[in-house]
């Protein structure tokens, strides 16, 4: 995803390939394979120091001649500029009045493919086409065909492409500024009884393997066999072998998220060797599974919350790395070295420097702009409730853009800093704080969600009559309960601040914390080191803290 500040694993074999060290994780659900028959795609965009509000590009009517300046989502610098669309979309976030929805994971692939020349980069791209399409298959020829003309200034990336009845995963890379070629891509149509996701590493492989629609550029194989990448038959090509061959950080850092995901809906131990990346010979991954059971929004909101919990990756207790209090997060780089031998840390879908988090949800039985709902947040998608953004909402919420805010300078009117507060709060402490954190997390979600069906009703009557009044009740709702999250999260910050003081424990009921007869607080718990935690430090410290028996 983002990559101001990325940093790139350097890689044996005179790099053939290169990794995105930071990065972000996309979740796809197919309609017949969600708890209503709902398409649900996700996207936590990750990047440390990554500020970004939630987008908005309103419809409009464009003049002939028009021209659309492009500057990089990631850099700001300008680029060039392409004619402008006649006419465009409302686009807010990642989802357009379509329900269309758009996201993306960076997957590196060869650097020579990289064309610096290109016009347009992953981002920009993006909500360009959020701006142009009325289906996924629209976006798709959108993409393709801009970047054909314009040229692709970015590494290898993956799109995840939906709408309301179909879900797509697409592949693609630039051809290193050859004149005549300008990229190559591959699409393929997720099937509706299926799940898939794909996690900074090329998922797709053998097209002739697929038992579903495959789209691809002209020139995806003559390309690779130019360069001496492929020499097979055509039937046997497989994109990621050709461009993007997994290695061990392309495994254990990108896949493994994929495979914790799959591995909550079915048995994925036999893919186990492939996502922990250290044995050549594992067997790959399947592109999609069928799940045991139909998926709902909040399912899948658990799954970007996943820090490979009851896995042999789990990132928690299991060892001194989570700190006192067992956070299931780690520090960054992914790899350090101890007395010149590199080690590295695992990379949960669940990450501390998530910038933006959604679940989108896309309903083909209801009008369109009642049916799409982005699921928003800003920070880590386990610290953050998930915010329904209706997709013909026209006025962001004040906390999703809120004046004067960025990355360097706060705002307590802002969810990124708010929500950031708290769970810079919760990380170092969180056995002891976390639970405080979910209780309200889940409250308001609940709630929500609970909400639903009154709201969009109602929504539904008005848009017979009025559409105008139905969408601006839907963007009131959404705003204010943006603005419920954003209070409620505040008044969290301070009750941790006050219940968990100098790593004690403040006794509180029914909600009030205690006081004595006397109008003082009540004496507080002090709960000490967790046993694990303790046992662990007797291991490392022996009998150096012993109490003498005597």
């Amino acid at each position: 995803m983002i990559k101001q500040l990325r940093l790139f694993f350097s890689l044996a074999l005179g790099c053939l390939f290169f990794t995105p060290s930071e990065a972000c994780t996309n979740f796809i659900v197919g309609s017949k394979a969600s708890a209503d028959g709902s398409v649900i795609c996700t996207y936590n965009a990750d990047d440390y120091g990554m500020f970004q509000n939630l987008a908005h590009f309103p419809a409009g009517l464009h003049a002939k001649g028009e021209m659309r300046k492009v500057f990089d989502w990631d850099t700001g610098i300008y680029h060039g500029e392409i004619p402008e669309a006649p006419e465009t979309y409302n686009v807010i976030g990642n989802i357009n009045e379509y329900q269309v929805t758009i996201g993306e994971t960076t997957y590196g692939g060869r650097e020579e493919m990289v064309d610096t020349t290109g016009i347009l980069d992953y981002g920009s791209l993006i909500y360009i086409t959020l701006q142009r399409s009325r289906s996924a298959r629209e976006a798709i020829k959108v993409m393709t065909s801009l970047v054909e003309k314009y040229g692709y200034n970015s590494e290898g990336e993956t799109f995840t492409i939906c709408d309301a009845n179909e879900a797509w995963i697409m592949e693609m890379q630039g051809c290193g500024g050859d004149r005549k070629q300008k990229v190559v891509w591959c699409a393929v149509r997720v099937p509706d009884d299926a799940i898939c996701g794909h996690a900074n590493q090329s998922r797709i492989g053998v097209f002739s393997a697929y038992n579903t629609e495959v789209l691809h550029s002209k020139n995806v194989v003559s390309f690779a066999r130019s360069k001496g990448w492929f020499k097979g038959k055509d039937k046997d090509f497989s994109w990621k072998e050709a461009y993007a061959k997994p290695n061990f950080e392309g495994r254990r850092f990108c896949e493994a998220r994929v495979w914790s995901f799959f591995n909550h809906w079915t048995d994925m131990s036999r893919y186990l060797p492939w996502a922990l990346g250290k044995d050549p010979d594992a067997e790959d991954m399947p592109l999609w599974i069928i799940p045991s059971r139909k998926l709902s929004v909040q399912d899948v909101e658990t799954c970007m919350r996943d820090h490979y919990e009851n896995t042999p990756l789990a990132t928690d207790s299991t060892d001194i790395g989570g700190g006192i209090w067992q956070m299931p997060y780690r520090p960054t780089p992914l790899s350090f070295k101890v007395d010149g031998k590199k080690y590295f840390n695992e990379r949960p879908t669940s990450t501390q420097q998530t910038g933006f988090t959604y679940v989108s949800q896309m309903r083909s039985w209801l009008p369109r702009e009642i049916g799409g709902v982005l699921w928003f947040g800003n920070d880590d998608g386990n610290m953050i409730a998930y915010v329904p953004i209706y997709c013909g909402n026209t006025v962001q919420p004040e906390c999703f853009n809120t004046p004067g805010a960025d990355a360097v300078t706060f705002s307590d009117k802002n969810a990124y800093w708010v929500c950031n507060w708290v769970s810079n709060m919760v990380y170092p402490r969180y056995s002891q704080m976390f639970g405080s954190l979910k209780t309200v997390r889940d409250s308001l979600e609940q709630s929500w969600f609970a909400a639903q069906p009154a709201v969009e009703t109602k929504a539904k009557t008005l848009y017979n009559s009025d559409k105008a009044a139905a969408l601006k009740y839907l963007n009131d709702y959404s705003n204010d309960k943006a603005a419920e999250m954003l209070a409620r999260w505040k008044k969290l910050a301070v009750y941790l601040i006050v219940k968990y003081n100098d790593m004690a424990v403040k006794p509180e009921e029914n909600g009030v914390f205690k006081r004595t007869a006397t109008g003082l607080g009540a004496k507080v718990a002090r709960p000490g080191f967790p046993h694990s935690f303790a046992k662990e430090l007797v291991k490392q410290t022996g009998d150096k803290f012993a109490v003498p028996e005597n």
